[in-house]
């Protein structure tokens, strides 16, 4: 069986529920799933356990579009990469499935990847990842999600919660920082050289 968590975000609820499915699902299969159920959004926990994402509201709709845009523009001047909206999910080495809010991987590296691949949900940990904060996401359940990125080779990550304009940096050698006031600006350091995110766009 493989299980699906649901999280019940109306009444506040965000305590997981379980459905059963009938069968296993391979990486093909779980594919096809997910595209026959496109109005839904899906990740996958390394045990095979399927997570069903709420969808984003009016505010962090929003933001996350702030976000991608000046790292699309960012990467149309530099031309080092592909950046990829949420609605991307990617296979992390430790068979997780995950869909960051916003990512980035280097050109070599995407064109590692034959055409299938690139098809379907990439079998490639980017090189940059963004998680964006609701204000009904738990910080603990957040930075673990950052942690198991940074262990599948994510290079540098952000993990920013408006709720408090805070923002917490994972980088691949294990250090994490934090930003707290969004008077500030983001680096995208040795990954993404001459990239800075102004924090004032998500207030």
């Amino acid at each position: 069986m493989t299980a699906v968590l649901v999280n019940e975000w109306m009444n506040g609820g965000t305590e997981p529920f379980t459905l059963e499915l009938a069968d296993e699902m391979d990486d093909k299969a779980f594919y096809k799933f997910c595209r026959r159920n496109d109005h839904l959004r899906f990740e996958r926990n390394p045990d095979g356990t399927i997570l069903i994402m709420p969808h984003t509201g009016g505010k962090t709709g929003k933001r996350n579009s702030e976000i991608n845009f000046e790292l699309v523009l960012w990467n149309r001047q530099h031309k080092k990469g592909v950046v990829f909206d949420s609605s991307t999910a990617f296979k992390l080495p430790n068979f997780a499935t995950r869909s960051p809010d916003a990512a980035w991987i280097s050109d070599e590296r995407w064109n590692s990847l034959n055409e299938d691949e690139q098809e379907r949900f990439p079998p490639i940990a980017p090189d940059f990842v963004v998680e964006l904060m609701s204000a009904s996401d738990i910080l603990k359940k957040a930075q673990e999600k950052m942690h198991e990125y940074i262990e599948n080779g994510v290079q540098l990550a952000w993990l920013i919660q408006p709720s408090s304009q805070t923002v917490f940096i994972y980088r691949i050698d294990g250090t994490i920082s934090k930003v707290v006031d969004f008077d500030n600006k983001l680096s995208g350091e040795n990954v993404l050289p001459e990239f800075e995110f102004s924090l004032k766009l998500l207030l």
